[in-house]
């Protein structure tokens, strides 16, 4: 179902924070159908797998309209995929600092089986396929992060191959 003309866009792709109240409110309101909401937000940690020392801080950068793009055809095969009635993606840009609000991923339906799925496929999706650029600021300097093999065997398990961007 898209968004009906009152219903915040699907797709934000911004430096400045957001509410997740707020949105999950904007995502449900007046839609009397919804029986469930499903969210996800992701936070910048002070370490990673693989690195001597903590993360000082990650610096996020896309390709402006390819990525938007990107993600409006991931939630379109969510919508095809599960039963949902709406979705939101939040991903943020530019220099973020541990503990700060990264992405969020939020998702209603008549049931929580669906949101739960639908939430879960959009992440996996995100992590390997989004056209974003991360690069980790630590102590032994600056390194861009690849998509780990994890990221990708999440993906393939919905059938869904990780291409490189």
């Amino acid at each position: 179902m898209e968004p009906t003309p009152a219903s915040p866009s699907r797709v934000s792709i911004q430096p400045g924070d957001f509410d997740l109240n707020a949105e999950i409110a904007a995502l449900r309101a007046q839609d009397a159908r919804v029986g469930a909401v499903c969210s996800f937000v992701g936070l910048v940690r002070d370490h990673t797998v693989g690195t001597a020392g903590r993360i000082r801080s990650m610096e996020l950068e896309h390709y402006p309209g390819m990525t938007e793009k990107a993600i409006e055809a991931m939630i379109d095969e969510a919508q095809q995929r599960f039963d949902i009635y709406a979705a939101r993606v939040i991903h943020r840009i530019g220099l973020l600092q541990p503990l700060d609000q990264i992405v969020m991923v939020a998702v209603t339906s008549a049931h929580r089986g669906e949101s739960f799925k639908a939430c879960e496929f959009l992440m996996d999706y995100l992590k390997t396929q989004a056209p974003f650029w991360k690069k980790e600021q630590t102590p032994d300097g600056a390194r861009w992060v690849d998509a780990r093999v994890s990221d990708e065997n999440a993906l393939a398990r919905w059938g869904i191959v990780a291409t490189n961007i």
